[in-house]
């Protein structure tokens, strides 16, 4: 394969997902979105929405498409992908942690065993550098090593070829889209289903959709509400769309779909999961509830003497628990493994799961051709 080459498609592989599909998530694939730099990567989907009849407006933080009825149904996605800022002379931190202020100087330092869980997870991986605004292209570089600094307790890369980009810099790790006759590959968490969504446009969607920046920093929420403060009705209903990761690819082929009953923050809509549900049951698809499955978990792991895990903070969690009533809403997940890396694999039954239901719930009929 050509270093430049933006995916590699096995014959005969991706029959489950229309052409139309695939092209455009490996084009936003190929597209940077490093957390806190998201610019370049909204003039894209701007110009890729726009294409597909949606009427677009930029506000902080969030990036509003819109079809002739808008509050019929809202989806949002976020649009950041993990990657890397200059913070010196060749010197790199891990973008989320400096987008999200987390660093002793604030009392909010970043966990000693996730910086443990990072250092070693995108070594020699290929990276670039772009203007954070306009997308244009600084360089190209790999990453030497990464070490916790115990002077800043922080997480610092230091690459090779990228020793002229200055403080502020974003970097993006290099990424193509891989499909072989079961899985998508690639970092996908979120770009995955940021093209489901712009390709419902493609459909002929005519709801909401929302775009959000700095997930990954737990500042998404924060633009979301703001928008619904401004603009949103007296009841705001949102479907919150992402990854969701599992340990290995078995455990997450076993189900085509993710829910949530609720996250560590709140408790979802009820009525809105049971439609989820309904629309999984008639189209005759397999999900499971993540907080059911981390609860069992729990208990096996208490039971070994073991840590217990979180229910995990999401975006819909933060903004039911901060809006006071005025959104509310449930989430609808692509089981992957991987999560974080370069190898983030998703299985094309469930994408194409995601795509219909999706499609369903908008009232949105699809040909074999478009699915």
């Amino acid at each position: 394969m050509k270093p430049d080459t933006p995916h590699c498609v096995d014959e005969g592989a991706s029959s489950l997902l229309p052409s139309s599909f695939l092209s455009l998530l490996s084009l936003l694939i190929h597209t940077p979105s490093v957390v806190g730099a998201e610019h370049s990567f909204f003039r894209v989907l701007q110009r890729e929405l726009e294409l597909r009849g949606a009427n677009v407006t930029w506000y902080e933080g969030v990036l509003v498409a819109q079809g002739n009825d808008p509050y019929s149904m809202m989806f949002s996605a976020h649009s950041d992908r993990h990657g890397l800022i200059c913070t010196g002379p060749n010197e790199f931190q891990y973008a989320a942690f400096v987008a999200g202020a987390r660093s002793d100087l604030l009392g909010n330092s970043v966990d000693e065993q996730l910086m443990k869980k990072i250092v070693d997870r995108f070594s020699s991986e290929t990276v670039f550098a772009y203007e954070p605004w306009s997308g244009a292209y600084r360089g190209r570089g790999e990453v030497d090593k990464a070490y916790i600094c115990e002077y800043r307790n922080n997480l610092i890369f230091i690459l090779k070829g990228l020793e002229h980009l200055e403080a502020g810099t974003p970097v993006a790790f290099t990424d193509r889209l891989k499909v072989d006759e079961n899985s998508l590959v690639a970092q996908l968490d979120n770009v995955l289903t940021v093209a489901v969504l712009v390709y419902l446009f493609e459909l002929g969607f005519q709801g909401t959709v929302f775009f959000t920046a700095q997930e990954e920093a737990g500042k998404s929420w924060r633009y979301l509400l703001e928008w619904f403060r401004r603009f949103g009705s007296s009841t705001n209903q949102l479907i919150v769309v992402d990854t969701s990761p599992y340990p290995d690819q078995e455990s997450a082929s076993q189900q085509h779909l993710v829910l949530r009953n609720r996250d560590a923050n709140a408790v979802f809509n009820p009525a809105l999961t049971a439609k989820l549900v309904s629309a999984c049951d008639a189209l005759g698809y397999r999900y499971q509830f993540k907080d059911q499955w981390v609860e069992a978990r729990n208990t096996q792991l208490i039971a070994k003497g073991e840590e217990p895990g979180s229910l995990g903070s999401t975006e819909m969690g933060r903004i039911i628990a901060a809006s006071g009533g005025l959104v509310d809403g449930t989430t609808l997940q692509i089981p992957t493994s991987g999560y974080h890396t370069m190898s983030e694999t998703a299985p094309l039954n469930s994408v194409a799961a995601f795509i219909q239901v999706l499609a369903t719930l908008s009232g949105l009929a699809l040909t074999d051709k478009e699915l």
